[in-house]
C-alpha cells in the first residue's frame, strides 16, 4: 500500500492551506498542523514532512510577510503553486441559528475581509482566533468562548459543524496564492514556467532601474515585484518577483544577467504556472 503525502500546513485540517495542498498535489493528503510558519518550514528541512503548502499572497490582503520572509532563510524550493478561492462562511455547531449568534471567531484577516458583514451585525461581536479552521475546531470541542467561526466550507465538513450562511467576503473576487514547498527542486517544463526569486541591490543611482531593465530585455514578463524590509539590517531590503511568459532557458538567462547587479540573489523556485482560476 502506497502511503500518502505528508504536507505541513499552518492551521489545522480544514483550513484554506489544507484545500491549497489537497488541489497541488491531486488527492487525498495527511496533514502535519503547525501553529506558526516558522514550524512548517522546520518541518520540511527536518524531514518530518514531505512538502508544505504556504501561502505566499492574497488579492485583497496582498502579500503574507511571514512566510516571505522565510523563504529566503531556508534551503527549500517552490516547485508548484496553486490558487485557492477564498469563501467564507459562518459556521455554528448543529442546533445553533443564525439569531443566536452574538460572537465570532476566526483569523484576523479573515475578519478584516468580512468588515461587511460584521457592519451589518453590530450585534456580533468578532473574535481573534490563530487560525480559521482552528477557531470551528475549538467550537466543536465545546471549549471556545464564541458561538460561531467564520473559515471554508471544508473546516465545517472536517469538523462536524454546520455552515449557516455562505459568502461573508467582502469581495468575491478574492482568491489566495499558495507555493508547494520541497527539498529538493522540481525540473520545470520548457514552456508555461514560473519562476520567483528574491535579490538584494547595492545603494547606488540606477541599480533597482538596471536590475529591472534585464526582465524587459530577455521579453520576461515581471508578474509581481515588492520588497520587504531585511531585518537586522535597517532601511535596507530585499525585492521578490515572479516572471513568465517566456521559454525557462529565457527566464534563467535573465536571472543570470540579474546576478551582475545582485548583490545576493535567490532562485525560490522554477515550476509549472497555474493559468485557469477555479
Amino acid at each position: 500500500m502506497t502511503s500518502r503525502p505528508i504536507v505541513a500546513i499552518q492551521g489545522v485540517r480544514g483550513a484554506f492551506s489544507h484545500e491549497a495542498a489537497s488541489k497541488l498535489l491531486g488527492g487525498a493528503v495527511d496533514m502535519l498542523e503547525c501553529r506558526t510558519f516558522d514550524d512548517v518550514f522546520d518541518a520540511v528541512v527536518e524531514g518530518s514532512a514531505a512538502a508544505a503548502a504556504v501561502p505566499v499572497e492574497n488579492t485583497l490582503a496582498g502579500a503574507v510577510q511571514p512566510a516571505m520572509d522565510l523563504l529566503v532563510r531556508h534551503p527549500l524550493h517552490a516547485v508548484a503553486e496553486a490558487r485557492v478561492p477564498v469563501r467564507l462562511c459562518l459556521i455554528a455547531p448543529p442546533g445553533v441559528e443564525p439569531v443566536d449568534v452574538r460572537s465570532v471567531a476566526s483569523h484576523p484577516v479573515a475578519l478584516q475581509q468580512c468588515g461587511g458583514w460584521l457592519r451589518d451585525h453590530p450585534h456580533v461581536e468578532p473574535v481573534v482566533a490563530f487560525d480559521t479552521a482552528g477557531s470551528v475546531r475549538d467550537l466543536m470541542a465545546g471549549d471556545a468562548g464564541y458561538d460561531a467561526a467564520v473559515a471554508s466550507g471544508l473546516a465545517a465538513d472536517t469538523w462536524g459543524a454546520r455552515v449557516l450562511e455562505t459568502g461573508l467576503e467582502d469581495e468575491h473576487h478574492n482568491y489566495t496564492r499558495f507555493l508547494l514547498l520541497r527539498r529538493e527542486p522540481v525540473s520545470p517544463p520548457a514552456t508555461g514556467a514560473k519562476t520567483s526569486l528574491a535579490w538584494t541591490l547595492p545603494h547606488r543611482p540606477g541599480s533597482l532601474y538596471e536590475a529591472l531593465g534585464v526582465f524587459a530585455a530577455h521579453g520576461v514578463d515581471l508578474t509581481r515585484l515588492e520588497s520587504r524590509p531585511i531585518p537586522g539590517k535597517p532601511w535596507e531590503y530585499r525585492f521578490f518577483a515572479d516572471v513568465r511568459g517566456a521559454p525557462i532557458d529565457i527566464q534563467d538567462e535573465a536571472v543570470e544577467e540579474l546576478r551582475r547587479f545582485a548583490v545576493e540573489l535567490r532562485v525560490v523556485g522554477r515550476y509549472p504556472e497555474e493559468v485557469a482560476l477555479p
